[in-house]
């Protein structure tokens, strides 16, 4: 696709998201946001899908489901009237979709302590009180503006708790692991998070991750936590800068784009992210983390 043509459909399709945005609560007139970008209805949805990866329904739908876990946590209205703000005619309906993607109920998301609201989009739009609405990330660039080198990792013997649900819900568990290992912490603890499932082919309430910590030779593992071994070997390694709540998208465009557009395969062994400065001290803005995948 040449640039010029290439720019114009991201105009195009930037323009429909923000139209999509601004009218959450609107019922979509698809044959409308096809005439706004100038396309033709058949035309519109499929270059819209291919460079998003979801349809104009889908991202409405899911912005929906983001803007409703904001709500639960944000204000003290009832699962209900969240309910029918995202669009749904009943209070069982919304729980049944809520719990599908957050794997817990309204009112148990409500209760965690570190709830993240963004549900995993290749294109990086999320839903944002402010009503902000981000530059969209286009799917087909294969991955090209990500910092991606290959690293050849030492064996890494590591703590961990383990956790099972959402990925983005692993904060839960690094909670756990800090009042376990923060009264006994050893200098330099490099903190890291392993996910051993693929989520589009495992159940969002039984994918496998585990908060950990490095234990060097000679750290007695503390009571409570399960040791492991990460295998030494090749790994892609990508950057990450910015909030870890962006961290589902960047893992998305890193294994959906970078990878299949890579001369590479997977290898055997899980992937895994390190941790490079402390959230307690670092703007959100400035978070760096590095994204491994095993390479065959």
């Amino acid at each position: 696709m040449k640039p010029q043509t290439r720019s114009y459909y991201e105009s195009a399709v930037q323009r429909t998201i923000e139209r999509i945005v601004a009218g959450l609560d609107e019922a979509l007139d698809l044959d409308l946001l096809a005439r706004d970008a100038c396309l033709s209805p058949f035309h519109f949805h499929r270059v819209f899908r291919g460079m998003v990866g979801e349809t104009p329904l889908e991202l409405s739908r899911r912005l929906r489901l983001e803007r409703a876990a904001w709500q639960l946590v944000a204000n003290g209205r009832s699962v209900t009237e969240v309910a029918f703000d995202a669009g749904y005619e009943t209070h069982e309906a919304f729980t049944r979709a809520f719990r599908s993607s957050y794997s817990t109920s309204p009112t148990g998301f409500r209760q965690r302590r570190h709830p993240r609201i963004e549900l995993a989009a290749t294109c990086g739009v999320h839903f944002e009180a402010s009503g902000r609405v981000p530059a969209f990330m286009p799917r087909d660039t294969g991955g090209q503006a990500m910092q991606v080198e290959i690293k050849t990792m030492p064996e890494l013997r590591v703590a961990a708790v383990r956790h099972v649900g959402p990925y983005n819900q692993i904060p839960q568990a690094f909670e756990r692991l800090g009042a376990i290992v923060g009264p006994n912490a050893w200098p330099g603890a490099v903190m890291l998070a392993i996910y051993h499932d693929d989520p589009d082919a495992v159940p969002q309430d039984q994918l496998r991750s585990d908060a950990s910590v490095v234990l060097p030779d000679g750290v007695r593992l503390p009571d409570g936590l399960v040791e492991q071994r990460l295998p030494a070997g090749r790994y892609a390694c990508a950057l990450h800068v910015g909030p870890y709540e962006q961290l589902g998208d960047a893992w998305a465009r890193f294994m959906g784009e970078w990878l299949p557009a890579s001369e590479h395969r997977v290898g055997d062994g899980p992937s895994y992210e390190i941790y490079l400065n402390d959230p307690r001290r670092t703007p959100r803005e400035e978070l760096r983390t590095e994204m491994y995948i095993p390479i065959a």
